[in-house]
């Protein structure tokens, strides 16, 4: 399964310039763990993270000027952090699988003469077979909607008699001697500028990296789950993975039951046993074909429904299935998953989290944003990151960097306590 090791996001709203993890020229810096949570008080920048994903994502399906507008964000003018006059950038270093070597892909978005918005550069890389220094090898290119792309492994020679200069800004000659087990490259130019070149290199088969990190991106999932929305009767059909707030819930609870029956009884299952005071969960069929979830509680003799179940019980049962999935997609991002949720339960949901995140095949990395002591009790110091705001920007470090505070989780202190007491701070 794919892994990030290092994500840095600068001129997005408060991240002015943020890194987390480990970037290609940073080798000595640790990767993220599996799972990577990111604490905070409220306003410092948790959720322009979060978004910072669903930014990326939106950009791979949409394009730049359209992501720039989704989601409410207004626009490129109000996304790009006050005061910025460079462009956003994003930067993305990560494993197809856990012995393949790094790649990074680097995306940075400014606006043009009108004041839209435009990919200005664009960048996959990766360093060659024995290769353990210097820059690594770029298979993709791009300046304005032209550059290079390597194309397959076919044997042929590097194209010649291209300006490489006004792409790579004065750096033609690192790029202009690379070439690597035969491969060859081809000039491309989207007719388009505002689209990724992943997005549209990545949809042929002769350019297979860059198809990799394009599902890589597809596969994202990400979950700020709302019961309301949860609770919604929504039509008949199966949809395999849920929405980000949820809507969909009994879609994907019909897609379990459809696609993977003898599955989906023992999960209800295994769920009940996680729930406090649930005996059992099972389904009933509405006359018009919907399924419905029934919780039967120990105390009572008919079932409750979906639409009569606490928040924290619906909000518990669509996260356990969400890590259930047969298929799981790389990454999964939660934005506060505590909302709603009684705090003994948020020790359970984050072992649930990590164990899923740990598993060595099926398994997704996991990113959480939390304000909530109860749920850093559960994590490690080097599955922590402290996000503050310094001069209206955010900066951010990770937990285990601090001695005192490893120190202290040494000798068994709980590190949500030391959150609430302030010490990460």
């Amino acid at each position: 399964m794919a892994k990030m090791e290092g994500i840095r996001v600068a001129n997005y709203r408060v991240l002015r310039d943020v890194t987390l993890g480990k970037l290609w020229n940073a080798r000595k810096v640790e990767p993220l763990t599996p799972l990577t949570t990111v604490v905070g008080k409220n306003g410092v920048g948790k959720s322009s993270l979060f978004d910072a994903f669903g930014f990326l994502a939106d950009c791979l399906k949409l394009g730049v000027e359209e992501a720039c507008d989704a989601r409410g964000r207004g626009g490129f003018h109000r996304i790009r952090s006050q005061g910025a006059k460079g462009p956003m950038e994003f930067e993305i270093y990560y494993r197809q699988h856990s012995r393949t070597r790094p790649i990074t892909y680097e995306l940075a978005i400014d606006v043009d003469r009108r004041r839209r918005p435009y990919i200005a550069r664009e960048r996959l890389r990766q360093r060659r077979n024995g290769q353990k220094h210097g820059p690594p090898f770029s298979f993709l290119v791009m300046q304005g909607g032209t550059g290079l792309a390597w194309k397959g492994k076919a044997a042929g020679t590097a194209l010649r008699g291209f300006d490489l200069d006004e792409i790579l800004g004065g750096t033609a000659h690192a790029a202009a001697n690379e070439a690597e087990e035969g491969a060859t490259r081809e000039i491309v130019s989207l007719e388009d500028k505002r689209r990724l070149g992943i997005a549209t290199l990545g949809a042929l088969t002769d350019h297979p990296r860059i198809s990799s990190f394009r599902k890589f991106v597809e596969g994202w999932h990400l979950s700020c789950f709302a019961p309301d929305a949860a609770r919604s009767l929504p039509l008949a059909g199966p949809q395999r993975r849920l929405s980000v707030d949820g809507d969909n819930l009994g879609n994907v609870v019909q897609f379990m039951e459809s696609r993977h029956p003898s599955r989906f009884q023992s999960i209800l299952k295994r769920i009940a046993g996680r729930v406090p005071g649930i005996e059992r969960i099972d389904t009933h069929r509405s006359p018009d074909g919907r399924l419905l979830l029934r919780f039967n509680d120990s105390g009572f003799k008919e079932p409750f429904y979906a639409q009569q179940v606490s928040d924290g019980t619906l909000k518990l049962f669509a996260y356990l299935l969400m890590l259930e999935d047969p298929s799981p997609p790389p990454l999964i991002c939660v934005e506060e998953p505590e909302n709603g949720l009684y705090h003994k339960l948020l020790e359970i949901l984050a072992r649930e989290l990590r164990d899923h995140a740990a598993r060595e095949r099926k398994a997704s990395q996991v990113f959480v944003t939390t304000y909530h002591p109860h749920f850093v009790d559960a994590l490690s110091p080097e599955e922590t990151w402290i996000l503050e705001k310094s001069d209206g920007f955010a900066t951010i470090r990770r937990a285990s960097d601090d001695r005192v505070v490893q120190a202290m989780v040494n000798e068994g202190l709980p590190l949500g306590g030391l959150w609430y007491s302030d010490y990460l701070d």
